[in-house]
């Protein structure tokens, strides 16, 4: 979730050719001239040694994470990040606080870095700007989304806009060159790429380093290249033999097979067939897909298709969602797999999913029903002369810490049923237990939902 380290442009040489190439500092940064040219104001701020909070904005693969890093060795600031995916309230102010302690101890500026910022709902953003405004940390956000309409006008207007833009053809292609000349995180020499096979990752690219790189390490993968350093076999890669290995691995997130593909897993995982399921995933991850996003579709499926009927199927694909972002790929491929062949044999249930629907379809019939007096707030002076809270029974002053005769919902919706456990796996024992509580609830007719049809 949150990691910190001096030097954030170091890699692994495990991790993927794109993220292995990601620039160490501005010198190696490629594109973007818009805004880091010479006498741009962001260059000029950096070149100065100053440091402010920014939110990067831009499509995916042109360079948001990179420029974020190459940003913090610049001014040799520590360095933190956080997903926005999985962290909360409390994991943003304990970076605040350690931010706020490593300034006052050591002088030493933090930068944090959040990816995906316009996840965060509105307590995440606000829980920013106390370290923001003080200086404690030093924020920077990235988003593929417009700022303008996902992040708070208070934390957007401390921060420095930064628009990237698509990378130019010549941007990858000197990207690709350096991938295949590096003797330490590139193929050292041995790819020899044709004009036509460049122009061709070129085109596969299409404004996207992470995408150009991806098929530049497939396609010298499919001739036998499978790793860094001038050491081991070489390739001389024409237009044919990229043009073959990027047929076989084809996989583009733009068009209908990408969303197809996605389907196909979702599908495999709800139907509980788990080799289908990890075929589609390592499907999905060799075509180059953001292995984030997939973590998210197996988070969202665990409450969707499975929600009680399996209590650790949640807590299961959130742990390899972090275990993702602590690890990355290829290590990752195990936390992924193991969670989407644990959500894959799960038993199923939407209760959840169909509870959401019939929660709305009560909020629009009957959003502005009266709270209830007796659940209104009565800690504040006054409250008690209103009637708020006036005959609320306290639960724990009960032998079975319930209520029975106490009503929750608003009037128009008592004994409404939002909730239908089903009978499956861990479910059952849940169904018992509600309807065990619904029958002690007494004088509480069940009514029809909203929109539902006379029986």
């Amino acid at each position: 979730m949150a990691g910190d380290r001096s030097r954030p442009g170091a890699m692994p040489a495990g991790m993927p050719l794109a993220a292995r190439m990601r620039p160490r500092d501005l010198d190696e940064y490629v594109g973007q001239l818009d805004a880091l040219g010479k006498g741009k104001p962001l260059r000029a701020m950096l070149d100065q040694g100053e440091l402010r909070s920014l939110i990067l904005w831009g499509p995916p693969g042109v360079g948001k994470t990179s420029l974020a890093t190459v940003i913090a060795a610049h001014v040799d600031a520590s360095w933190t990040e956080l997903s926005a995916v999985t962290a909360g309230v409390k994991d943003v102010r304990r970076i605040i606080d350690e931010g706020r302690s490593r300034l006052d101890l050591r002088g030493r500026r933090t930068v944090l870095f959040v990816d995906e910022i316009h996840r965060f709902n509105k307590s995440q953003q606000d829980a920013l700007l106390p370290g923001v405004e003080a200086g404690w940390v030093t924020l920077i956000g990235a988003t593929t989304e417009n700022p303008f309409f996902e992040l708070n006008p208070p934390l957007l207007s401390r921060c420095q806009l930064v628009r990237l833009q698509p990378l130019t053809d010549d941007d990858l292609r000197m990207l690709i060159e350096r991938a295949v000349a590096d003797p330490d995180r590139g193929f050292g020499g041995r790819v020899t790429l044709s004009t036509d096979a460049g122009d061709h990752l070129v085109h596969v690219g299409d404004g996207d380093a992470r995408a150009a790189l991806t098929a530049l390490e497939i396609a010298a993968a499919a001739a036998g290249v499978t790793r860094a350093g001038v050491d081991g076999p070489h390739a001389d890669l024409d237009l044919d033999a990229v043009a073959d290995a990027m047929q076989r691995f084809r996989y583009d997130k733009a068009s209908d097979q990408h969303y197809d593909i996605v389907s196909a897993f979702i599908k495999s995982m709800r139907g509980s067939d788990p080799d289908a399921a990890v075929y589609w995933l390592l499907r999905m991850l060799e075509g180059g897909e953001d292995p984030r996003f997939v973590a998210r579709r197996m988070v969202i499926f665990a409450s969707e298709d499975v929600g009680l009927a399996d209590r650790q199927a949640l807590p299961l694909a959130v742990a390899a969602f972090d275990a993702l972002d602590k690890v990355g790929l290829p290590e990752a491929r195990y936390a992924l797999v193991h969670a989407a062949i644990a959500l894959a044999v799960a038993p199923k249930s939407n209760s959840v999913t169909r509870a959401i629907g019939a929660g709305l379809e009560a909020v629009r019939t009957y959003g502005n029903a009266p709270v209830p007096p007796h659940l209104r707030d009565a800690h504040y002076k006054g409250a008690r002369a209103l009637g708020h809270g006036a005959g609320y029974d306290y639960p724990h002053d009960h032998p079975s810490g319930f209520a029975s005769d106490q009503r929750y919902l608003p009037d128009e919706l008592d004994g409404t049923r939002l909730y239908e456990p089903s009978r499956h796996g861990h479910e059952a024992a849940v169904a018992e237990r509600v309807t065990a509580l619904r029958e002690q609830a007494r004088d509480r007719p069940t009514k029809q939902r909203p929109g539902d049809k006379p029986t």
